[in-house]
């Protein structure tokens, strides 16, 4: 089959998450979405999508989260185990990709898409409590992180034009062999696997910053 995108999605600012807090988790489909490099977390652009919404600058947006995609399977996979249909972009991912095993990319794999996007695979997604209050699920974080199946966070390493229908391909790709799984198993607290990706070299420099940090012993 071939890797295309089957949606673009975009969110804006809604409250009834948590803590009464605006979030812009809730992405709907739109007919073509525009990217660019968003520039540093806390005082960049946010998004890397033109006019979707980052209000947690803390936690979400910036170079290296710039854009995040998601499997259509992976969507399916989830709405036969919950018993109910997701939509895409329900995850609150900008890319719904179909044909195509994103959970499979390695740190720092390089995608082609349409005429002239490329993006760079950075790491996994983290869930969190405004995710778990979206999906109204009972212990989603935790169903969630034992799935391990995150999607990934991917940096604009060049901008343009995204729209459904646009053709995915893998045009680089790195020889370490860490997955964006391998990231979150390490992300979570798989001590050997963190000192293997940072061994190793793979992924942003800032992912492995963020990854030393959470390592005892290792800064």
């Amino acid at each position: 089959m071939l890797a295309t995108i089957a949606s673009v999605n975009v969110g804006r600012p809604r409250p009834g998450f948590t803590k009464g807090e605006l979030s812009g988790i809730a992405k709907e489909p739109a007919a073509q979405i525009e990217v660019r490099d968003p520039g540093p977390k806390l005082d960049g652009l946010g998004s890397g999508v033109v006019g979707d919404a980052v209000v947690d600058r803390r936690h979400h947006g910036g170079r290296i989260q710039a854009v995040y995609a998601v499997a259509r399977e992976e969507l399916d996979w989830w709405g036969e185990h919950l018993g109910r249909d997701l939509a895409d972009g329900m995850f609150g991912e900008n890319l719904t990709t179909r044909g195509f095993d994103v959970d499979a990319a390695l740190l720092g794999e390089r995608w082609a898409i349409g005429e002239d996007v490329i993006l760079e695979v950075c790491g996994p997604r983290v869930p969190c409590a405004t995710f778990a209050a979206r999906m109204g699920e009972p212990k989603w974080v935790k169903r969630f992180t034992e799935r391990g199946r995150t999607g990934a966070y991917l940096a604009v390493i060049q901008g343009g034009a995204i729209r459904a229908g646009d053709a995915l391909a893998v045009v680089s790709r790195p020889e370490h062999g860490f997955t964006v799984p391998n990231a979150f198993a390490a992300w979570c607290g798989d001590h050997e696997m963190s000192r293997a990706i940072l061994d190793a070299a793979a992924g942003s420099p800032e992912f492995r910053e963020q990854l030393a940090g959470r390592l005892p012993g290792r800064r």
